[in-house]
């Protein structure tokens, strides 16, 4: 008596429900019962919902293994379409268990033995694969075009807060609320918008309070949380066809499939589809737009700021992407003789994530200098409230004229007045009666439903619209808390200094030489130049970013520039020209914490490289603003580029960048003089005020005050 193992497969939940997969089974015993094989109760193999479109289902795999290992003899299968649906994988598995000695046999196809035979399941097996094309095209456009008529049957059941009600009497299928559910819905978009709780807080809170799950389960998963924040049926519109099968336009090479040196098995990817392509079918809203749209942009945000697994915050982290690839910056580290250094890179310039290679050459970012450059240019900008209010004014007239709740709100008016014209024609025709009694209680009841949905969500986008005018509107004491702002900004945790620069700043894009501030307020063009940028502009207006002119100093090769020797026979430290305001800010941090004897001692000169633009007059009233101790020196052109060369520094250079526009480039190194007119480099790279604090007391008490 020959051994055979029994495979049976169904497709879909219906087929499930429906125990087409038991009748399979039930045939198969009866056939081999028949014909006299022995089957094993382990040996009988059954795939519930799995596709035959793919060859990795659970049963088919525990079959392939069996017929390696050479246990069976004969495979029993209902019909070939229940292998595969595909002819190709067909082929494939039928020559795998030819090689291995198994007969495969069809109950409801002739026996495989003569060529002829061999054709005829061939046959069969492409007939089966254009029929599944077929139907699942036919099924596509099918769902597409209820979908645009606004039918809800298209989508996979309700979403927790509704029930779905099939159509029946002439109405078509429909959700309704479930006010028990819908309460826990508005309670968790409020506790995530307003209360800004966490996923993983909501989450316990259902928890513990003995909510149950649409299952009835006790326990709520993050998942679930996060997929009812992104349903867009809770703000009134369902919708159909958001994602879409694509192939993987990248190969994604993590570190474990390095080990194993492979390539992902899956071609395929779930993607997004554009919102554009989504098809909108309204339903009963539960939580307000705006209220949703808070949801989406706070889940975007976390997103894109997500610590993950990092250890150390950073200021900077999720806003820096290079200009020279379009790749976001992560923070790595190297370490030193003396410390451990963090720097920012870009991700495409890292050889091992990519097969073909790196495919960016920019090169890595002290973190220390970028934050502080950055921090000190948000306080700046925040130095002007007009700035903050002018933007604010902006973004209400905007509102109501380009407000996505506007929009949705006009497109809405069309809609309810195509539905309002549909029922005006069909009471038109009973009247002339071109439409019998019957059909115009058929037909009017789903137009009067799409007539309450539509009606109760423009009332409500009307509401909303008031209450995000409301929302814009800033308090009086905006001056106030910007001067508060400014006061603390050395002293403010990092926490706090992420959410102050991630208002300020859309973007922080790193070039070759360049880094560019995205600004969310337009910044005027006689605003003070921040760090770094050195440029001019004759406009009322400038663009909505910042260029800043770094050269080489963001890369730790060179920091200030010291110039003038000989101004007075304390210790002096002399930082040139103005990285501003980065060095102001950290020198003036550093002499304010050191002791007030010491601190008399140094004299902190700053010397401008560019006089057309540093009058006498700006750069003293530059430098009041952090030290009226510090000294700050001008000239002609050529008498400091002699001091540039008596220093031993790369003469700066002017660059032109367009009409009336122009940069600096320059060196940037910190040398200390001693008594003696010696000059002596202290910094040839970054330095922090803590960098300041530290050592400023140790160059005028140890080995600098001897000299």
């Amino acid at each position: 008596m020959k051994t055979a193992a029994i495979y049976a497969r169904v497709s879909s939940d219906r087929q499930k429900e429906e125990q087409t997969i038991t009748s399979q089974t039930s045939a198969l015993r009866a056939y081999a019962a028949e014909h006299g094989y022995l089957v094993p109760e382990s040996w009988v193999y059954e795939d519930e919902g799995w596709s035959g479109a793919t060859l990795v289902r659970p049963g088919l795999e525990r079959v392939r293994d069996l017929a390696a290992q050479g246990q069976v003899d004969s495979l029993l299968v209902y019909s070939p379409d229940r292998l595969s649906r595909k002819y190709a994988y067909q082929v494939l598995l039928l020559e795998e268990f030819a090689r291995a000695g198994v007969e495969v046999v069809f109950v409801r196809a002739p026996r495989v033995e003569t060529p002829e035979e061999v054709l005829l399941v061939q046959f069969q097996g492409m007939i089966a694969e254009y029929e599944k094309a077929q139907i699942s095209e036919r099924t596509r456009r099918g769902k597409r075009h209820r979908a645009r008529c606004g039918v809800v049957n298209v989508l996979s059941g309700a979403p927790y807060g509704y029930r779905y009600v099939r159509k029946a009497d002439g109405e078509l299928a429909r959700y309704e609320v479930l006010e028990s559910e819908a309460a826990v819905v508005r309670e968790v978009f409020r506790r995530y918008t307003e209360e800004a709780l966490p996923i993983g807080a909501i989450t316990r809170w259902l928890t513990d309070s003995g909510i149950p799950t649409r299952t009835g389960k006790p326990q709520w998963e993050r998942s679930t949380i996060w997929g009812m924040l992104r349903n867009p049926a809770y703000e009134g519109t369902a919708c159909f066809q958001k994602t879409a099968m694509t192939l993987r336009e990248h190969v994604r090479v993590t570190r474990r499939l390095r080990q194993r040196g492979g390539v992902p098995v899956h071609p395929a990817s779930l993607r997004d589809r554009p919102r554009e392509e989504w098809i909108e079918i309204p339903v009963p809203a539960l939580v307000s737009p705006t209220q949703y749209a808070l949801a989406q942009t706070r889940l975007a945000e976390n997103r894109r700021f997500a610590a993950r697994h990092t250890k150390i915050p950073s200021l900077l982290q999720g806003l820096l992407v290079c200009r020279s690839c379009g790749y976001a910056y992560y923070r790595t580290s190297t370490r030193t003789s003396r410390r451990k250094l963090f720097y920012y890179r870009c991700l495409g310039s890292d050889d091992y994530r990519y097969p073909e290679g790196r495919r960016c050459t920019n090169r890595p970012v002290r973190q220390d200098a970028l934050d502080a450059l950055v921090w000190d240019e948000v306080i700046r900008l925040l130095e002007n409230p007009s700035l903050v209010r002018q933007e604010i004014d902006r973004r209400l007239a905007a509102l109501r004229t380009e407000h996505p709740i506007t929009v949705k709100r006009e497109s809405l008016v069309k809609t309810l007045g195509r539905i309002r014209g549909a029922i005006a024609r069909l009471i038109e025709a009973y009247q002339e009666e071109l439409l019998s009694l019957e059909e115009l209680r058929t037909r009017m009841p789903p137009l009067r439903q799409r007539e309450a949905t539509a009606a109760a969500q423009l009332g409500a986008f009307e509401a909303e619209l008031m209450d995000a005018e409301t929302y814009v509107t800033l308090a009086q004491s905006l001056e106030g808390f910007l001067a508060k702002l400014h006061e603390a900004a050395q002293s403010l945790a990092l926490a706090d200094r992420q959410r102050v620069v991630r208002l300020i700043l859309k973007e922080v894009q790193v070039g070759p030489d360049t880094l560019v501030l995205r600004h969310s307020i337009p910044v005027p063009g006689n605003h003070p130049d921040p760090g770094y940028l050195l440029r001019g502009r004759s406009q009322d207006t400038a663009p909505a970013e910042t260029e800043i002119y770094s050269d080489r100093y963001l890369r730790g090769s060179v920091r200030f520039l010291a110039e003038d020797r000989g101004i007075c026979d304390a210790p002096l430290l002399r930082l040139c020209p103005l990285p501003r305001p980065v060095s102001a800010s950290h020198g003036d941090g550093g002499l304010k914490n050191m002791p007030k004897g010491l601190a008399d001692q140094v004299k902190v000169v700053f010397v401008t490289t560019d006089p057309t633009r540093d009058s006498r007059k700006e750069l003293r009233s530059w430098l009041d603003r952090f030290d009226e101790r510090f000294i700050g020196l001008t000239g002609s052109e050529a008498a400091i580029e002699a001091a540039q060369r008596a220093a031993g520094v790369p003469r700066a250079r002017k660059i032109a960048l367009a009409v009336e526009d122009y940069g600096v480039g320059h060196a940037s190194f910190v040398l200390a003089y001693s008594k003696d007119n010696l000059a002596h480099l202290i910094y040839p790279s970054g330095v922090t005020q803590q960098d300041w604090a530290h050592d400023l007391p140790h160059l005028v008490n140890e080995a600098w005050s001897n000299r």
